[in-house]
């Protein structure tokens, strides 16, 4: 499973809020939606996040395996 849960933290070291990706970088509030509830988005949008978020892919998602 994927999950996105760096991303949160990432942004929030960075002083990046839901708001200023919204307004000021035109994500979508569909495409955070997404994110939240960690389904999937294209590598595309993986890509605009660490351009915005001066990062790199690992500082916003993670692979966690599944146990069942």
């Amino acid at each position: 499973m994927i999950t996105y849960k760096r991303l949160w933290q990432t942004m929030k070291e960075r002083g990046i809020t839901q708001y200023a990706l919204i307004n000021r970088y035109h994500i979508s509030p569909a495409q955070i939606t997404r994110l939240k509830r960690n389904e999937s988005v294209s590598t595309h949008t993986i890509g605009v996040f660490c351009q915005i978020l001066h990062c790199q892919v690992g500082d916003i998602m993670e692979y966690i395996e599944d146990t069942q």
